[in-house]
């Protein structure tokens, strides 16, 4: 099997796209942490969650809620995760304000250190000098990525150890996204 993986993006240059706000819970309460969504772990959700709209317009397959950059995916973008990424996927539906078409939070349950330094235009690490011990060893700018496909194993969707924001997805994934004619992703090899 080909060992191509792609960061999937939100595609911005969408005419008329909508923008989703933070999720919150169905009372209108905040969720406790925005970011537990991008940590490449499981998280436990026990009650349905609320996006409201950030900025009203044309509905996409993919859009990153808020400032914690939530993944929210139609259901063709779901059952495409579900169907080839179960072990690597945790899918929960939401209520999109204004949708009656089901939505889904997508979690990417799975972590993995690949990064290639060398690759990479720019990796730099956070040092103790820094003050942040909370980071020291993880990454504090990655610019130009690149991975090592050797160290992935069996993922198909993964997020990387000490650099969070990107969502890789293997060109099988990336490929079967294309096919159901998703709008809103964007793939950039790494």
């Amino acid at each position: 099997m080909s060992k191509r993986f792609f960061d999937l993006k939100i595609d911005v240059y969408v005419p008329g796209r909508w923008y989703l706000a933070e999720p919150a819970h169905l009372n209108g309460q905040e969720v406790d942490d925005i970011w537990a969504f991008i940590q490449g772990k499981p998280v436990e959700l026990r009650e349905r969650l609320r996006i409201p709209l950030f900025k009203p317009g044309k509905p996409l397959d993919l859009e990153f809620a808020g400032a914690g950059q939530t993944p929210i995916v139609s259901a063709r973008a779901a059952a495409v995760f579900r169907d080839m990424a179960a072990s690597d996927v945790q899918l929960f539906p939401v209520e999109v304000e204004g949708q009656s078409e089901p939505y889904f939070l997508l979690n990417v349950a799975r972590g993995i250190r690949c990064i290639d330094d060398a690759a990479c235009e720019e990796a730099r690490r956070w040092t103790p000098e820094d003050g942040r011990p909370d980071r020291v060893g993880q990454y504090h700018v990655v610019s130009g990525l690149r991975i090592d496909p050797s160290k992935t194993g069996d993922a198909l969707v993964f997020r990387l150890w000490g650099y969070h924001p990107p969502i890789i997805v293997h060109e099988t994934i990336k490929n079967a996204l294309e096919r159901t004619g998703i709008k809103g992703g964007r793939f950039d090899e790494v």
